[in-house]
């Protein structure tokens, strides 16, 4: 599977197109097409143990607080919603037993669901997802991606979100215990690959009841619906176990029987896991991305996920520098991206002048989105300088300190020290106090506001350039920098609603909102977008990467010949 890339198709229509994902095992490109699931290629070997690393530990288990890869990967494994990414990366039925009746209008959906259970016993029915999603809308649950996935799309979100409509006329109905019935407020053209994204995933309302405050405290406190179970999780610690769960309605295809998870943050220390046997994939970065670049074993991908500075105006209430556009500007042009992923990252990664990346979002003629805005915003250490010289003007000063909050992994820490180098260098009178924390931690400042410039990322949450531009829209839950354009608010309203059924001028819409982020507000300063080098031991079949929910499907994999 070497030097693969990620292609889709984007149909701005009610269903999901199909598109080609790099997949594990034999280092072949899983690209037909089709939902129809492949059978084991060798003899499975009598046990049946897949040995991970993750790089952070879970910084909730709960569906409805859930925002990180880590959790949604998890998620993606041990529950299951309406909908899964299948081998081929295309939005199947899952708990649904088939595709939903549609009204004429695309307004309503009605499902019917299969037969299935918890990993307790108890039987999934339509109540759990209305349950679910009302309590991911309600307010008093403080959850982050509620309100951004269902606002403005599923009827009366928006007010629910706002605390002006209780949660039981959010526009979703158990008709009976099978049948699912949900009203949208606008056609979305991306909604049955939203169904397969945790936020939609059923709550037992009788568990959650039980537990109370204990909830998804721990893995006893837990139950699933999906392949798997997840066990020896006490709520905070560096190791988990994922088990077959034999109640899963689907558990005939699962061939794994356990995999062990062990939280790894030194890249150095992955790399020997795998080359001793322990552990059976390691992310490559650095200096092992180029000591490993020819491995038989290497998996590579470009990945739809992109990496940026966010840059605060105003911490913890209070205005500072970086509402100076001139500031922002300088620090979005003041770094060397090219240097940075040749010689930092070395993983295949791109340097980014954009926020939807490139080779993700294709038009009906199928031309890139990356197509109409070209580069926004590039390294320019000359016209850098001379922004922020005018920015400091402007604000008075002659100097400025800055804090850039990032992740406490070595790769983390060293394009940090990069950024840092870079920036003070080429913008005189800059003084750059690096800040590493774990993950849970930063999502903790990043709520709170309290940062100067902060290392972030993001990956698709469905498959479509809305994913990454509603993200800094007035009040968005994704925001918290103290952002706000109103034309910008208005081109993504448009956009959601009255440009949802015209593709070319919905399109028109999103990249001129990207244009006016980038290239007017500089709100963001765009990193670099993900490549992703990985070793994986060559007894591993089929772990499925996807391009947006949870990174890995563990469903189908398999251990042979090892």
């Amino acid at each position: 599977m070497k030097n693969s890339k990620i292609f889709w198709l984007l149909s701005l229509v009610l269903v999901l197109s199909a598109f080609l994902a790099a997949c594990g095992g034999d280092k072949e490109e899983t690209g037909t097409g089709g939902s129809e699931e492949k059978e084991p290629s060798g003899d499975l070997d009598s046990e049946q143990v897949l040995n991970l690393m993750e790089s952070a530990e879970i910084p909730t288990m709960d569906i409805s607080l859930a925002e990180d890869a880590v959790a949604f990967n998890i998620f993606n494994n041990v529950n299951e919603g309406l909908f899964r990414l299948n081998q081929e990366n295309v939005a199947e039925p899952a708990l649904a037993e088939g595709e939903p009746e549609v009204s004429e209008d695309g307004l309503t959906y009605t499902f019917k669901l299969r037969d299935s259970n918890w990993s307790d016993g108890t039987p999934v029915t339509a109540k759990d997802f209305v349950y679910s999603w009302q309590r991911s809308i309600d307010p008093d649950t403080g959850s982050p991606y509620g309100a951004y996935m269902m606002a403005g799309s599923i009827v009366n979100a928006t007010d629910i979100a706002a605390g002006d409509m209780e949660v039981t006329e959010l526009g979703v109905t158990a008709v009976d215990d099978n049948t699912l019935e949900v009203k949208l407020e606008r056609p979305v053209p991306y909604f049955m690959s939203l169904m397969s994204f945790p936020t939609f995933y059923p709550q037992n309302e009788a568990f959650v009841t039980e537990k109370g405050d204990a909830y998804a405290s721990n893995s006893e406190n837990l139950i699933f619906n999906g392949p798997f179970t997840l066990t020896d999780w006490d709520g905070t610690g560096l190791t988990w176990k994922m088990q077959k769960n034999p109640e899963y309605w689907d558990a005939e295809t699962v061939k794994l029987e356990t995999i062990n998870v062990d939280v790894v943050k030194e890249p150095a220390t992955s790399v020997n896991l795998y080359n001793s046997g322990e552990k059976d994939r390691a992310g490559l970065s650095g200096e092992f991305a180029r000591q490993y670049a020819n491995d038989e074993n290497l998996i590579t991908d470009l990945e739809p996920t992109v990496f940026y500075l966010k840059m605060n105006q105003e911490r913890k209430g209070e205005e500072n520098a970086l509402s100076n556009v001139n500031i922002r500007k300088a620090i979005a042009m003041g770094f060397n991206k090219q240097d940075l992923v040749d010689v930092v990252l070395a993983n295949g990664s791109l340097p980014a002048t954009f926020l939807v990346p490139t080779e993700f979002a294709f038009d009906e003629s199928k031309a890139d989105f990356r197509e109409v805005n070209g580069d926004l915003i590039e390294f320019n250490a000359e016209e850098a300088a001379k922004l922020f010289a005018t920015g400091l003007e402007e604000l008075g000063e002659t100097e400025l300190t800055l804090e850039i909050l990032g992740g406490d992994t070595e790769t983390a820490k060293n394009m940090d020290a990069y950024l840092k180098e870079q920036l003070e260098t080429n913008l005189e009178g800059l003084t750059i106090n690096l800040k590493a924390v774990p993950f849970g931690v930063r999502l903790e400042l990043d709520e709170a506001q309290d940062y100067d410039i902060q290392t972030s990322g993001w990956g698709p949450d469905y498959q479509d350039p809305m994913t990454f531009i509603d993200l800094f829209v007035t009040g968005s839950a994704q925001n918290k920098m103290s952002y706000s354009n109103s034309e910008y608010d208005a081109l993504v309203d448009s956009a959601k609603g009255d440009l949802a059924t015209d593709p070319a001028a919905r399109w028109e819409a999103m990249a001129k909102a990207e244009k006016i982020l980038l290239e007017d507000d500089a709100a963001i300063a765009p990193i670099y977008q993900r490549g992703a080098m990985a070793l994986q031991q060559p007894y591993v079949n089929d772990i499925i990467k996807h391009p947006f929910g949870g990174d890995f499907s563990y469903k189908w994999a398999y251990i042979s010949g090892k």
